[in-house]
């Protein structure tokens, strides 16, 4: 069955169980406004008797659903304000519709604070340090969560291209996977190419998490430079939305997030969506006649061969707030992926048929259960395992130009391997993570994570090759104990890790010496290591907090870092672990003006240690690229963000990182000699960037209470080298220059249902680059509408 019927027989079977569920649920809605009738958003809404709690939209506005009979009591409060509290009376399958106006107070507002904390809030409180994303507020847009998560302090994320395209996320100057991924605390190691932070979309996600050097226990990572944890929407009520963008290069984009909760506590979720796009968009490049050599330099092509797109579902089905589990849920996702080649590793490879396909087959199981056998003992548990399969297709005989001519070549061949290689890579994970609340101020925390990964394959053109069946075989497990203490204005985390892993491959060797003659020895690897941190929270009064952390962290290298991806990454089967100290020290300080003007400042810096470095480089081809261990670096730096809030209406920001990456490998293998590399920076690795937004709300436009929501974003990107900076001269040097690029967003909203979103990125078409001066597209535009049915 196709990806799309699938997804089809989902959406209607759950359609019909909204309809039926509709005529028990009750609907409380709301406007919250102040003394000037103005709405005000964000403010905290409590039903006391259920303990459901939300918050007000940009219009006031809030909404609860549930199984209501009763009377209940709302518990309403916002900082500079008076909390309110108001009781009502509601029959079942009822709507009921409420306002109210918050007076300002006068006084202190030690009260409201403790009453109205968002989870947002709750996470920022925390003694790691982690910056929150409300992905809710981007929700509007057509941002996947690679290009939200670009606009956080300490962030660069760098493309090969368009949509689709190889995405590398750095975070304080470590990169790649030295930074871990999860989805509601479950890691994205095994994922596949069909499900990656860049054909997500932002809509998925509630909040994103980034911890940033300092990873808490509970995520059994084993991450080098931090983790990333992206929080979809929960079970609480009934939602149906659907969105659709289409952009230049003929870009599509469509999501459709569907959860039904019914009052038995049966729960069904649907999450799916879709990505295309040509990518032909306009590149600079220097083209060589193939038959005459006659040399163009300089010159704009369009992209001819890098059409991508891929379409996910993901399906979640059990039962909530039960006596033997507060969550049991058993899902599957499905999906596929098509992406053709265009280039290697740099621009002057260039491809015309080579491609790729994916998918992925991952049936999963949750559970989760607070007061698990005694008393303020919780249970989380999680696995799923991708049956999913890639292929890489290469074999028609040909060589490109970047004007799409070709030279065709008789004979069996490819553009670069001849391959028409499918394999499955049977990658499993399984979580456990058990907590105790030993008392009112302090909890224990272990959790343990298991990863299994078997690539087995077979090359159609050629069955006979035993390399094809030799073992690619890789186990890791990571088991974390952590101990938390938290008073009322300062809070502890101490923890130890335990890492394990385990990798299966063979060699190759001549056994007699004559020349074609090869066997294969199989050879396994153990590593163990000890891991171990602290961190630390003080809240000097109540705007202003301290924070500093520590964590002696490793980082395993993954299945696809050892035995390549069999695109333009190859294996290297003697990559060792790398370790690093990580050190964090944070400032945060807020203030409010007449109670209108909010003010948040956040500053913090870093230092990283590191050993057996793990870094990308070229391969002697200089057509692929390969990971390789760099004995020791070194990284320093501070980033600092300013936001200011006026009156729900006028939001500026601005944030600036500056990190400094050096070799700390004084001897090369075997040298007795100081390397000329010694000190350097490290070579192809963003130092100085920033972002800038604003955004400004109308409110209340036309018959219909419409909403107007016009946002600018700034990305800028200091000058960087490719290479060794002390090597070559300068004139020889190659580097990515000084980077800015201009978005433009305006979003109209009416009916509290219904949103219409213009786009324009890069707005000035900038040249851009990002890895190895791959080209990135130019100028572009994108329209969205948003429907939410309830």
């Amino acid at each position: 069955m196709q990806i799309q019927n699938i997804f089809l027989t989902f959406y209607f079977c759950l359609f019909s169980l909204f309809s039926i569920a509709q005529s028990t649920q009750g609907i409380v809605t709301g406007v919250v406004v102040d003394d000037n009738n103005k709405a005000i958003l964000g403010a905290t809404v409590i039903i006391k008797e259920t303990n459901q709690g939300v918050v007000t939209d940009q219009n006031g506005i809030f909404t609860f659903f549930g199984e209501y009979n009763g009377e209940y009591t709302l518990l309403i409060s916002y900082l500079g304000f008076k909390t309110t509290q108001s009781t009502f009376n509601i029959k079942q399958g009822e709507s009921k519709s409420l306002s109210f106006a918050l007076k300002a107070s006068n006084t202190e507002l030690e009260e409201v604070l403790v009453t109205g904390k968002s989870q947002i809030q709750k996470v920022k409180e925390k003694s790691f340090n982690v910056s929150v994303v409300d992905a809710e507020k981007l929700h509007n847009t057509s941002l996947d969560l690679g290009h939200a998560l670009d606009r956080v302090s300490g962030v660069r994320v760098r493309e090969s291209g368009g949509v689709g395209s190889q995405m590398s996320f750095s975070l304080n100057g470590f990169k790649g996977n030295q930074v871990r991924f999860f989805i509601d605390g479950v890691p994205m190691d095994n994922f596949g190419s069909s499900f990656q932070i860049n054909n997500i979309p932002i809509n998925m996600a509630e909040r994103i998490e980034v911890y940033k050097g300092v990873v808490p226990v509970g995520l059994g990572a084993d991450a080098l430079g931090g983790a990333v944890n992206i929080i979809t929407n929960t079970y609480t009520k009934n939602h149906l939305e659907a969105s659709y963008s289409y952009g230049s290069f003929n870009t599509h984009r469509s999501t459709v997030n569907a959860i039904y909760v019914a009052k038995s506590g049966f729960v069904a979720q649907v999450n799916a969506f879709q990505n295309y796009s040509d990518n032909n968009y306009k590149v600079n490049v220097d083209v060589a006649d193939l038959n005459t050599g006659e040399y163009f330099p300089d010159q704009t092509v369009e992209r001819f061969h890098d059409t991508y797109h891929n379409e996910t579902v993901i399906f979640n089905m059990g039962v909530v707030n039960k006596k033997f589990a507060d969550e049991l849920l058993f899902g599957i996702t499905l999906g596929q992926n098509y992406k053709e080649i265009q280039t290697g590793a740099r621009i002057v490879s260039v491809f015309g048929k080579w491609h790729t396909r994916g998918n992925i087959i991952m049936p999963s199981v949750k559970y989760k259960k607070d007061d698990f056998i005694i008393k303020d003992l919780s249970l989380k548990f999680s696995a799923n395992i991708n049956l999913g399969q890639e292929k890489n297709i290469d074999t028609v005989n040909r060589r490109y130009n970047w004007f799409g001519d070709y030279k065709q070549y008789e004979g069996a061949g490819g553009e670069r391997s001849y391959s028409l290689y499918k394999y499955k890579n049977n990658a499993g994970i399984s979580t456990a993570n058990l907590s105790y609340n030993i008392n009112e101020h302090s909890s224990v925390v272990l959790s343990n994570t298991f990863n299994t990964f078997n690539r087995v394959g077979h090359n159609e053109l050629n069955p006979d090759n035993e390399i094809y069946e030799q073992p690619k075989k890789n186990k890791k497990n990571i088991t974390g104990l952590g101990f938390d203490y938290k008073r009322t204005n300062w809070n502890a985390s101490v923890f130890i890790k335990q890492y394990f892993q385990q990798n299966t491959f063979a060699d190759s060797y001549n056994p007699t010496g004559n020349y074609g003659d090869i066997a294969y020895t199989d050879y396994t690897d153990k590593f163990h290591a000890t891991g171990y941190g602290i961190a630390l929270t003080h809240f000097i009064n109540e705007n202003f907090q301290v924070k500093a952390s520590f964590e002696e962290s490793y980082r395993l290298p993954e299945a696809n870092e050892i035995f390549g991806d069999e695109v333009n990454l190859e294996g290297n089967k003697y990559l060792k672990p790398e370790n690093s100290s990580n050190y964090n020290l944070g400032l945060s300080y807020w203030f409010y003006i007449n109670k209108k003007h909010q003010f948040t400042i956040n500053t913090s810096g870093f230092y990283r240690d590191a050993d057996d470095f793990i870094r990308e480089k070229f391969s002697p081809n200089q057509a692929t690229t390969t990971m390789d261990n760099l004995g020791g670096v070194t990284s320093a730096g501070i980033e600092a963000e300013v936001r200011y809030h006026l009156d729900n209406r006028l939001i500026i920001g601005a944030n600036v990182t500056y990190q400094n990456l050096r070799n700390n490998t004084k001897y090369e293998e075997n040298q007795t000699v100081v390397s000329i590399v010694y000190k350097d920076r490290i070579p192809n690795m963003p130092y100085l960037y920033g972002n800038a937004e604003v955004s400004y709300n109308f409110f209340n436009i036309g018959k219909n209470n419409g909403h107007l929501s016009i946002g600018y974003n700034a990305l800028y990107v200091h000058s960087f080298y490719l290479y060794w900076p002390s090597l070559g001269s300068n004139s020889s040097k190659l580097d990515i220059p000084d980077q800015i690029s201009h978005d433009l967003t305006a979003t109209y909203s009416f009916n509290k249902k219904l949103q219409f979103t213009l786009e324009c990125r890069n707005l000035l078409d900038e040249t851009l680059y990002d890895n190895f001066s791959l080209q990135k597209p130019g100028r572009s535009f994108t329209g969205k509408i948003k429907y939410t049915f309830f």
